[in-house]
């Protein structure tokens, strides 16, 4: 079999180490042997060449090839610009293959100015994120307006073009990927919480969501998956109050960090709490009430029909719970809850349910006597002659007196270790040293409504109203 290499070049090769005269057998089977080696580096040199994803053999697969095999690597070929190859011959039918060698004008390479000093190579550590917060530093890429604006097939492209940007298309620096075991869970947990055919179901994803350790990869996933069930079911209760276990349980599991997505959870848990019609129409509300009230009340599967105030009332507790448990790692967070339920209350425009749901999450919150001194009592004789008293005796009383009775309960709170001084400004004593009923019953009015006032002396005993009076009249409620 003959060789694809040429013997003769075998042969020029010995002559020029000394050897003169050499076997015609040796020649080939050295030449044999050059052709197995010259294949064998090819074939390294092409894996190279297709694990780099290309098509082009460079000198740099062959220099790989050869380390692979042992061999001491080629040097002089290695380049970043094409290489040039001219030809010349050396008689008929034998061509000679050479790298053309550029030219180079002495004179302007002595002339040519020196290249830079290269820097000197230092290493130094910076913050990435701090809990989830990205610092404001040289070394982290820059955050603009357009960062903070909410992105994908479902952002509101007006909410971009009333800031002034256009055609925004920003990717996220960070992509995250959940394995296929952790994508499984979630469809599991998101499939059972929406089941309302299956009891057992929904309270294993509530104990999976409370106890797993593992969940910590899904958190960013269920909050989003509770904030989207939030905002499209707004009438649908059970959806709401599957979403608020939901929350519940990520509060209760102690083995996952939540502080940096505290401000993700609030929102859903405020929509709960003061959303304006939450459940079916009125109508239907007032049915299941009365079936609720006289023990028939059930749906298909067996559960009572639920009370959106109930639900406000879960909410609100949810809320002061994150405010006890992450306020100090989150700045000014409860001072914006606290603001915001106080918009939701004073403003006259919105329906009971909002109002009632707007106190709760005060007094939650704030805690009750802290809520009624600083918030709901300077306010309540607005509340009471603006909207109280008219929603009392329209289409709205029922809701309204809900609101009326999360007020008279809320007074009990000033109850334990009143004070009774006779402060000016304060209520007269009579001979025997107790204040006047009149008097306290004129000075509250005067000072929180007489709707309101009437109510704490018909529904509380006559000592606890006095005491009420007397604390609510004082210069300075310290309890």
């Amino acid at each position: 079999m003959s060789s694809v290499w040429n013997p003769d070049n075998v042969r020029d090769v010995a002559e020029s180490v000394g050897i003169a005269s050499l076997a015609d057998t040796a020649v080939e089977e050295l030449a044999r042997d050059v052709d197995f080696r010259l294949a064998q580096v090819l074939e390294e040199a092409l894996k190279f060449m297709r694990h780099g994803k290309r098509t082009t053999l460079s000198t740099q697969d062959i220099s790989n090839a050869l380390r692979v095999l042992n061999v001491e690597p080629l040097y002089g070929y290695e380049s970043t610009r094409p290489l040039r190859f001219g030809e010349a011959s050396l008689g008929p039918g034998q061509p000679l293959y050479y790298v053309e060698d550029e030219e180079v004008d002495f004179e302007k390479l002595i002339n040519a100015p020196l290249p830079k000093v290269p820097r000197e190579m230092t290493f130094t550590a910076h913050w990435l994120a701090v809990e989830g917060v990205q610092p404001s530093i040289p070394q982290n890429p820059n955050t603009n307006s357009a960062d903070l604006l909410p992105k994908g097939p479902n952002a509101n492209p007006h909410l971009a073009a009333a800031n002034g940007l256009d055609n925004v298309n920003v990717k996220p620096l960070v992509k995250h990927v959940l394995s296929k075991e952790s994508q499984e869970l979630f469809n599991k947990l998101s499939g059972a919480l929406t089941d309302e055919t299956n009891i057992e179901w929904q309270n294993a994803a509530i104990a999976a969501i409370k106890t797993e350790p593992g969940i910590h990869q899904l958190i960013t996933y269920l909050l989003s998956f509770i904030a989207e069930k939030v905002t499209h079911n707004m009438k649908n209760l059970f959806i709401l109050r599957q979403m608020m276990l939901a929350a519940e349980a990520l509060l209760n599991n102690q083995a996952i960090y939540l502080d940096p997505y505290v401000a993700y959870m609030v929102p859903p848990i405020l929509t709960c709490c003061t959303g304006g019609k939450l459940g079916p129409g009125s109508q239907a509300l007032s049915n299941a009430s009365s079936e609720t009230l006289n023990g028939s009340g059930s749906n298909s599967f067996g559960r009572p029909a639920q009370d959106p105030f109930e639900l406000r009332n879960f909410a609100a507790s949810l809320l002061g719970r994150i405010c006890q448990k992450h306020a100090t790692s989150n700045q000014g967070l409860k001072p914006r809850i606290a603001r915001t339920c106080l918009k939701q209350f004073l403003d006259y425009k919105k329906l009971p349910g909002t109002h009632y749901g707007a106190l709760r999450a005060l007094l939650s919150v704030m805690g009750s006597v802290e809520g009624l001194r600083m918030v709901i009592l300077p306010n309540l004789k607005m509340y009471n002659d603006d909207f109280l008293r008219a929603a009392l005796e329209d289409d709205r009383q029922h809701d309204a007196e809900r609101v009326l009775a999360l007020l008279l309960d809320s007074f009990k709170a000033l109850l334990p270790r009143n004070r009774r001084q006779t402060a000016d400004g304060e209520p007269r004593p009579t001979a025997n040293g107790e204040p006047d009923l009149e008097d306290l019953k004129d000075g509250l009015a005067e000072k929180i409504g007489d709707r309101v006032t009437e109510h704490i002396f018909s529904q509380h005993g006559l000592d606890d109203a006095k005491a009420i009076a007397i604390a609510v009249l004082q210069r300075d409620i310290s309890i």
